[in-house]
């Protein structure tokens, strides 16, 4: 049987809804069963033609001066940048499963950009919450865990920057520590 890999994804965008709105990077950190972080993958992307900046986001991106330099750093067309994408989660050693926090948002970039722009997505349609996955291992309400609700034992101290890939390897630590936690019983 082919081992799943965990492939935690942050995006950050120019607004809530893609086609509307661009996906300006997209990072992925590749983490196995047991919590090792195999490899990373990370991008900027150009705006899509004709995709305008949602003014909430845009004001949000104002008080991340920092994040939103990192994000428009050395952009590649979407089409190169998925197809990009594409072949190096074809190249992994076993079967990605998408995951992040939270995923609604991230995968539903993601998604779109894949089938727009390669036509596939290697994650099918699904796509693992790390929220909801708190919700289920600690019997509390989804609103209950946020992550500043979340326990300390899965939490690691790891940079929050709103940088795709540094978040995108945060998370996908605290998922590992939720999974060990809920295989050792």
């Amino acid at each position: 049987m082919t081992e799943e890999l965990y492939v935690s994804t942050d995006i950050e965008a120019d607004g809530p809804i893609p086609g509307p709105n661009s996906m300006l990077s997209l990072a992925s950190a590749v983490y196995t069963a047991d919590g090792v972080l195999n490899e990373t993958f990370s991008v900027n992307l150009e705006t899509l033609p004709g995709a305008t900046t949602d003014p909430k986001t845009d004001a949000w991106w104002r008080q991340h001066p920092k994040a939103w330099d990192a994000c428009r750093q050395e952009c590649q067309p979407p089409e190169q940048a998925m197809r990009d994408y594409l072949n190096w989660l074809r190249a992994l050693p076993g079967k990605p499963v998408f995951v992040a926090y939270p995923a609604a948002f991230d995968f539903m970039f993601v998604y779109w950009y894949l089938i727009r722009f390669t036509g596939e997505s290697p994650f099918a349609q699904s796509a693992l919450d790390i929220e909801s996955y708190a919700m289920a291992l600690l019997g509390r309400d989804f609103r209950d865990c946020k992550k500043a609700k979340l326990p300390e034992r899965w939490l690691e101290d790891l940079p929050h920057t709103h940088i795709a890939l540094d978040d995108a390897i945060e998370q996908g630590a605290w998922f590992c520590n939720m999974l060990r936690e809920r295989r050792q019983g």
